[in-house]
């Protein structure tokens, strides 16, 4: 069951971070909580790379756990940095921003770890494909 919408999970969840990362900031709730854009940015690249490790655990089984979260961790660096670089150079309502990156690998790296800790912990031999 998972591996049938585990790539599409994970397809819409990049979108999902495309249309939210380009839209104009005025069309967001304003929310006053410090930080809270490094929080959010955070929690969409941890989203992103479980999702995406997943899809492609799924799609090549044969190949090794670390090798997957080396692939994981290079997708979701280079989508953020992309996004960031696409606010920068072709939008006139965002800009590109450094911190973004710092949060988006934050949140990659969250991710890994608790890939690895499942992992140790034998839960993902227990996912079904």
């Amino acid at each position: 069951m998972l591996k049938k919408i585990s790539l599409g999970a994970a397809i819409i969840w990049a979108g999902i971070i495309l249309y939210m990362c380009l839209i104009r900031i005025s069309e967001l709730p304003e929310v006053k909580i410090p930080y809270i854009d490094k929080v959010v940015h955070t929690f969409f690249y941890f989203v992103f790379s479980l999702l995406w490790f997943f899809a492609l655990r799924f799609s090549f089984e044969k190949q090794s756990q670390a090798k997957l979260l080396r692939l994981v961790f290079l997708i979701a660096f280079l989508f953020g940095i992309a996004i960031e670089l696409f606010q920068a150079f072709f939008t006139t309502y965002r800009s590109g921003d450094v911190t973004d990156v710092v949060a988006n690998t934050f949140g990659i790296l969250l991710a890994i770890v608790l890939i690895r800790f499942l992992d140790k912990n034998d839960f993902l031999s227990k996912i079904s494909k």
